[in-house]
């Protein structure tokens, strides 16, 4: 399956202006500890890259993580991949002068020529993607790391039984709320999670990343409806 296939509603979304300038806001207020995610994920890839490492992240567009991770560490430089050309358009703006270490590409995994990356980062992406392309695209990104190189993911991943994925839902939208979102908007959020969104279960989430080829996943962040996961190539 191509990608293209599966988030054609999400660029459309992204094409949007109004969606694009409010971009780098949202994330903070439907994401609990959003800032302190980006800075686990520094620290993770930390304990195994060079103070020089090359960092390849997909799904970049808006640069908050790029932003975060380049300001915490003066000597890594970045590949960043996203579709949305509004949004790594956003990205450009938010990094300004940290630009210079960052290079930003639009496209997939599938447009990544270089290989070799010390590290690679997803976060708040693979969830637009269904079980059998995320395994393909995770599979791409081990691809070109190094062996032994870290690879965060972060993601909506909660349970799915009857009645829970509901119950999870309606926590994602009341802790919007209680970042300030207004009530209608969380509410619509919640809606298009459930209808959109290819959520799985957090156990199926690891399986898959080891099925890529990552050894010894580990979960480090789990909150409401996000869980995140550390891995080696």
């Amino acid at each position: 399956m191509k990608p293209e296939k599966n988030d054609a509603w999400l660029l459309k979304a992204y094409s949007d202006p109004d969606a694009v300038a409010n971009y780098a806001d949202g994330p903070r207020r439907f994401v609990p500890g959003l800032s302190d995610l980006h800075r686990m994920t520094g620290l993770l890839l930390a304990e195994r890259v060079p103070e020089n490492a090359r960092v390849l992240v997909l799904g970049a567009g808006g640069g908050l993580e790029l932003k975060a991770l380049a300001e915490a560490h003066a000597g890594w430089t970045f590949v960043g991949v996203d579709p949305a050309a509004e949004v790594l358009t956003l990205a450009e703006r938010m990094l300004g002068p940290l630009n210079a270490r960052v290079t930003l590409q639009q496209g997939y995994i599938d447009d990544v020529s270089e290989t070799a990356f010390d590290a690679a980062v997803c976060l708040l992406t693979l969830h637009f993607l269904d079980a059998d392309e995320r395994r393909r695209t995770e599979r791409e990104i081990r691809r070109r790391l190094k062996a032994g190189a870290p690879f965060v993911a972060a993601h909506s991943s909660f349970p799915q039984a009857d009645g829970a994925r509901a119950l999870w839902l309606s926590r994602y939208a009341a802790f919007a709320v209680a970042s300030g979102v207004d009530p209608s908007l969380a509410e619509s959020a919640r809606a298009n999670v459930d209808a959109k969104l290819q959520a799985i279960t957090p156990e199926q989430d690891q399986a898959i990343l080891e099925e890529a080829g990552f050894r010894d996943v580990a979960l480090f962040y789990a909150a409401f409806t996000w869980r995140g996961w550390v891995g080696y190539a």
